[in-house]
């Protein structure tokens, strides 16, 4: 029998599967589909200070092993989440959740930080300091580490929960900026967010995107996500959630190896919804075909 179980700063998941932020709501709109408590956790949708109606439509773009979004960080904003879509979620979802938090500002995330954190149901506080699809937001501080320092040390201050600062991986040196936040203090690293990419309309011969640009996810940048999540676990010491084009259990099982603790599974959900349902019922074939034993035995293996 194998174990599927890791642990997060101290927070035990009964797999590492959760799904990524931004591709599954708030978790409650899966309910009807399967038993949701399958999930080793659930990233909930980016929230922000104020409401944010996102970006203009359209939003998304198709490409080759993948797909382009430029949603804007649509969502009702900290207040509703915590009065309404947060209970929602907690008549289905009986685990502790890991709360994504984005903002405009250095006060910004700390304010909308110190709100979610009083939240029983919370286990994890995820700040998204690399969305790449809003102008003027996150991504600025998600490039730059005395930036990326700032935030985490402003969060942390106002924080009880464990906190993982989600990294961009439209920079150089994806190192630096992990070292600076857990010079900072932070409990734990999420990467990567999406590349930055663009779709042209061959008969308009304009953006496909009313963005122009926006963030490139699925299979095609799981190559990337492998290298940056190796070269993160060697540059630090706190635990890392892999992410970027994960679509099956070998590739779990392969970001793993390159240093991630929990996995989360991204655009997969938004081309099938059962993605994360059919990944954790694949996961202890696969396990006792390489002979794993223990998933936390094989993290960081390949170093």
């Amino acid at each position: 029998m194998v174990n599927t179980k890791v642990t997060l700063s101290g927070l035990t998941l009964d797999n590492p599967i959760i799904p990524a932020s931004g591709t599954f709501g708030f978790g409650y709109e899966f309910a009807d589909l399967y038993d949701i408590n399958i999930l080793g956790s659930i990233s909930c949708k980016g929230t922000t200070k104020e409401p944010r109606f996102g970006n203009p439509t359209p939003r998304i773009a198709e490409c080759t092993n993948g797909l382009i979004n430029s949603v804007g960080l649509q969502n009702p904003g900290i207040d509703k989440v915590i009065g309404e879509e947060l209970p929602k979620l907690a008549e289905h979802y009986k685990k502790p959740i890991i709360a994504n938090i984005s903002g405009f500002s250095v006060d910004e995330y700390a304010y909308t930080c110190e709100k979610i954190d009083s939240q029983k149901q919370v286990g994890i506080i995820e700040v998204n300091i690399s969305c790449p699809n809003v102008h003027n937001g996150g991504m600025s501080f998600g490039t730059n580490a005395n930036s990326a320092f700032e935030v985490t040390k402003a969060v942390k201050a106002v924080t009880t929960k464990p906190v993982y600062i989600k990294l961009s991986p439209n920079v150089t040196d994806i190192a630096e900026i992990a070292k600076a936040c857990e010079a900072a203090g932070a409990d734990g690293i999420s990467l990567i967010n999406t590349l930055m990419g663009m779709r042209i309309d061959l008969k308009t011969r304009k953006p496909v995107i009313a963005n122009k640009m926006g963030g490139f996810s699925g299979p095609a940048i799981f190559p990337v996500a492998v290298r940056m999540v190796y070269q993160v676990y060697e540059a630090v010491k706190i635990p890392i959630i892999g992410m970027g084009g994960v679509s099956s259990a070998r590739d779990v099982i392969e970001i793993m190896l390159a240093g991630a603790a929990a996995v989360q599974v991204g655009a997969a959900n938004l081309v099938d919804p059962y993605a994360c349902k059919n990944i954790i019922e694949e996961l202890p074939e696969v396990m006792e075909k390489f002979g794993i034993n223990s998933l936390e035995e094989i993290i960081g293996g390949s170093h």
